[in-house]
């Protein structure tokens, strides 16, 4: 893999982790496209920590209160609001993390293919748009009750199918349960976390195992970039979210949907 072909990538992987149009999606479809190499376990491995180090940095403040939060809950037996918190996160995460090791080998085999992605770029994109044209999206992230955190949870878990978005399919639970846009992000960021987490770990973990040979370069890299890119993304998405709405977000993944139908039938696909 060339130096830019991996900027390019660690890039995307920055945008797209926290926009609702799917990074998985976008780190298969240059190999599929462009027939691009496909970028190693390494690399996956770098980009996920760099924007799992921008979403900790940004959400630093939060990160502290939650994290005492749970203590004093936890141990201390002092109930409060961040505590609960922190526990509808851990709760939350748990259907994708679960699934995740029990059919990540099976989604890897028979998931990854550009029909599947132009599918779920669609489908997903078209609910979206259906949740953020509810009505009343008023609801505050602090009244969340643990029935709610369960059903983003299990939607969570669906986004392991590639092309579905983690965060997209997160945000369009949270809006379709009433909750603000900026609230129904944030939830969304922060709930991905431990996910991204639990995927680097694993990753990490078939890294060890491996014994191919590691560009560091291009691995040091990939951390700084994705890192840097996604912290561009959650920053001006959280700003501008209220006043956008979902609606760009569903045009691109019906016309990024579109072009890959398009793509499979004209043959494009390497």
């Amino acid at each position: 893999m060339e130096w830019w072909q991996a900027v390019v990538l660690a890039v995307l992987q920055g945008l797209t982790e926290f926009l609702p149009v799917s990074s998985s999606a976008h780190l298969i479809l240059p190999s599929q496209l462009l027939g691009w190499p496909d970028q190693g376990l390494a690399f996956d491995v770098a980009v996920h920590v760099g924007t799992l180090l921008a979403v900790m940095f940004y959400f630093r403040t939060d990160i502290a209160k939650l994290t005492k939060g749970f203590f004093q809950s936890t141990f201390l037996r002092t109930p409060n609001q961040d505590g609960k918190m922190a526990w509808w996160i851990i709760i939350a995460t748990m259907p994708a993390g679960f699934i995740g090791l029990c059919l990540n080998g099976f989604i890897e085999d028979h998931f990854r293919h550009v029909a599947v992605i132009a599918s779920t770029t669609i489908i997903f994109g078209v609910f979206l748009l259906l949740a953020d044209r509810r009505k009343n999206l008023v609801k505050q992230i602090s009244e969340m009750p643990l029935r709610h955190a369960l059903y983003i949870g299990a939607a969570q878990a669906i986004a392991l199918i590639p092309g579905t978005s983690r965060s997209g399919i997160t945000i369009t639970m949270a809006l379709f349960l009433g909750y603000q846009r900026s609230e129904a992000a944030r939830f969304s960021f922060l709930l991905s976390m431990p996910l991204i987490i639990l995927a680097g770990g694993y990753k990490a973990c078939e890294l060890l195992a491996s014994s191919t040979p590691i560009a560091w370069g291009l691995i040091f890299m990939g951390v700084l970039v994705s890192s840097f890119s996604a912290y561009i993304c959650i920053h001006f998405f959280l700003k501008l979210i209220e006043q956008l709405s979902m609606t760009p977000f569903v045009i691109y993944r019906l016309l990024l949907g579109g072009l890959l139908f398009t793509a499979l039938y004209v043959g494009w696909i390497l």
